[in-house]
């Protein structure tokens, strides 16, 4: 597997390339944006971690651009831990965030548990249709009536897929966590702002949800 690092100080650029050697990673530096976005057309990384503060090119915009073209893995890996700044991560595309400073086993972990899920086959193959709502999991559409009305990022996509293939049927925070993000990634917080930013985008009123229900307590269901 390659993975491309981009930060652009240095040394920690350093310890985390040799971190994931040392876990068997093949990996490529970059210190700017513009120079990930160029390493990442010309090496085709399996995965991208991704620091937020870069120069020439912020982290936010590389991800932005390459997600308009790809679903490569991202993680990013930034200081920046606030609640806006995780939410924003995500809601680009990134598929992990995780906040500095972090212990080398983590980054592994994390790192893994990303690849794993890239690397897993798609639940459906087709469509999913429930009553008037169809996703198209490999386009990461939505659409209502044959018109399309929202597109989703991987992981909205991710969590959408799950609960409308188990329609009427309540899943657990835990198990929508471990499939969503894998067991050493994302948690309820996560979980929470991924539901909200999708019912954002396929609920009529999100804050009277017809289609994703929460289970006080328990989990979220999707309703047919």
């Amino acid at each position: 597997m390659k993975l491309l690092v981009v930060d652009d100080d240095l040394d920690l650029a350093d310890v985390v390339s040799f971190t994931l050697r040392r876990a068997g990673f093949e990996t490529l530096l970059a210190y700017d944006g513009q120079t990930a976005l160029d390493r990442w057309q010309s090496e085709s990384p399996d995965l991208i971690i991704l620091d937020v503060n870069l120069p020439k090119l912020d982290g936010t915009k590389v991800c932005q651009k390459i997600r308009q073209k790809s679903d490569t893995p991202i993680i990013m890996l930034t200081v920046r831990g606030d609640e806006d700044d995780i939410v924003r991560g995500l809601e680009i595309g990134a598929d992990d965030y995780i906040v500095k400073p972090f212990s080398p086993r983590q980054l592994v972990a994390r790192v893994e548990a990303v690849l794993r899920r890239a690397g897993s086959p798609q639940l459906a193959s087709s469509p999913i249709t429930v009553n008037d709502l169809t996703l198209d999991p490999m386009r990461h559409e939505v659409s209502t009536g044959g018109k399309i009305v929202a597109h989703l990022t991987p992981l909205e996509t991710r969590l959408l897929e799950t609960l409308m293939i188990n329609q009427n049927q309540v899943l657990l925070s835990d198990t929508l966590i471990d499939y969503i993000w894998g067991p050493e990634g994302g948690d309820r917080a996560m979980l929470k702002q991924l539901v909200y930013r999708v019912r954002r985008k396929i609920e009529k009123d999100p804050s009277k949800p017809i289609f994703i229900q929460t289970v006080s307590g328990v989990g979220y269901t999707f309703k047919s």
